[in-house]
């Protein structure tokens, strides 16, 4: 399910998540895998496609002065207004998918390229949680997009257990 959809940046610019994936924990593992670092740039395109940026002014840019200088085919607003609606759709099925508490700091670090110390000041969250919480958000997103599998199942073959004994019947 590969959309082929990056991030563009300035060359030589790295992001937080480029920076989280090159860097290194004591085992010597990059501190975010590829897998997860490839889901946030995702979404990341997908937010910047949907043109969820904050503006304070008014974007003029997709103005055409008049009939005989428009700025591409005919046709093309329509397929400019699609693509931009289809990649909302999938950033907000993303955000759906990971849940509320994850949403924020997928946002926060991937779209808006905060960088983790300003987002534990601003929560209140204690130094160095934020790593450990980002890394759960980024493997559920990358589970949404099909970058990892899910976990195996378990030997219990998915049935629901509870703590009986093995003769416990409830009584309705």
């Amino acid at each position: 399910m590969s959309s082929g959809r990056r991030l563009v940046r300035p060359a030589g610019d790295k992001g937080p998540l480029t920076w989280l994936h090159q860097r290194r924990n004591k085992a010597g593992n990059p501190l975010i895998t590829r897998e997860e670092r490839d889901a946030g740039e995702r979404l990341a395109a997908d937010f910047h496609a949907a043109n969820l940026n904050p503006q304070v002014t008014a974007s003029w840019d997709g103005l055409a002065p008049d009939k005989l200088n428009r700025r591409g085919p005919p046709g093309y607003a329509m397929e400019m207004s699609e693509r931009v609606v289809a990649a909302k759709m999938r950033f907000e099925q993303a955000l759906k998918a990971v849940g509320p508490d994850n949403a924020s700091i997928l946002i926060d670090v991937c779209c808006f390229e905060r960088g983790l110390a300003e987002i534990e000041r601003a929560s209140g969250c204690p130094q160095r949680s934020g790593k450990v919480v980002l890394q759960l958000a980024l493997r559920q997103l990358a589970r949404h997009y099909g970058l990892i599998a899910d976990e195996a199942p378990d030997d219990r073959g998915g049935r629901v257990r509870h703590w009986g004994g093995d003769d416990f019947r409830p009584k309705i």
